[in-house]
């Protein structure tokens, strides 16, 4: 089986390794591991975001505010975790 194809190349390489070390070979499975891997695309997006732009952005009133990527980071590393969860993965650190 292929990562998707939408994926880059390092949701992908997350979506290979996932596939590698457990046993995900139904389409439920696999349909949780697509929205793992879309998740942790997301929130690598969003942190290369903040890490460009930083973690706080002054809006049209001068005031300091948390960036709009802060949000969209931990939504998706949310949703990651739940995807593991819901897999019902063994994580081993």
């Amino acid at each position: 089986m292929d990562a998707p194809k939408h994926l880059r190349k390092s949701a992908k390489t997350f979506f290979m390794a996932m596939l590698s070390d457990y046993e995900i070979n139904d389409a439920g499975g696999l349909a949780l591991l697509r929205a793992a891997a879309e998740a942790f695309e997301r929130a690598e997006d969003a942190r290369k975001l903040i890490k460009k732009e930083g973690a706080v952005i002054i809006d049209r009133f001068s005031q300091k505010k948390p960036h709009p990527a802060v949000a969209i980071e931990t939504a998706a590393r949310g949703q990651l975790i739940t995807a593991i969860r819901a897999l019902k993965l063994e994580v081993t650190i």
